[in-house]
């Protein structure tokens, strides 16, 4: 396995883990599957402002990605980055989503960000427990702020103070 920045022939790897994750999980909260159009646009528009897109891949296939953009968009959250990371459900559990996070944060070091955020639901166990690894803090606990497949959800953030020593 191999993490390294996306191009425009990943992208149908990141739409067919993306609508998959629509489809089928609480990960990503929206209702509607994403077109081809879209996920390139939206890697278009992470590049041009200076976000990366990792993926990981083994051989051509694309096993997860992973990004981070604007936590908020007025000036004084420049700071602080939010990501999504989604894996493959065939690759789950194999270290992809530890190895594309150690790269992403490594990344925004980089960038010299100060905070990383992860919003997860709060039944999704495997995340909870990557971030708690990763040395992500539990921050806050938001209850019925989502709604998918009928129930209510709630949202779990997480932080990770990226000037810090790193961990995991």
């Amino acid at each position: 396995m191999d993490i390294r920045d996306a191009t425009e022939a990943d992208a149908g790897g990141l739409l067919r883990i993306y609508n998959d994750a629509v489809a089928n999980t609480t990960a990503i909260w929206n209702d509607q599957l994403s077109s081809l159009e879209s996920r390139l646009a939206w890697l278009v528009e992470r590049r041009q402002s200076g976000y990366p897109v990792l993926v990981a891949i083994d051989g051509d296939e694309v096993l997860g990605y992973a990004s981070f953009g604007p936590f908020r968009p007025w000036d004084g959250y420049r700071h602080t980055v939010e990501h999504s990371i989604y894996v493959d459900g065939t690759a789950r559990r194999r270290g992809v989503g530890h190895a594309l996070m150690g790269e992403l944060i490594s990344r925004a070091r980089a960038l010299r960000k100060h905070v990383m955020i992860a919003g997860i639901e709060a039944t999704n166990a495997p995340s909870l427990e990557l971030h708690a690894r990763l040395g992500f803090a539990r921050v806050g606990h938001l209850q019925s702020v989502g709604r998918k497949f009928d129930r209510w959800l709630d949202l779990v953030f997480m932080q990770l103070m990226l000037d810090e020593k790193p961990q995991g």
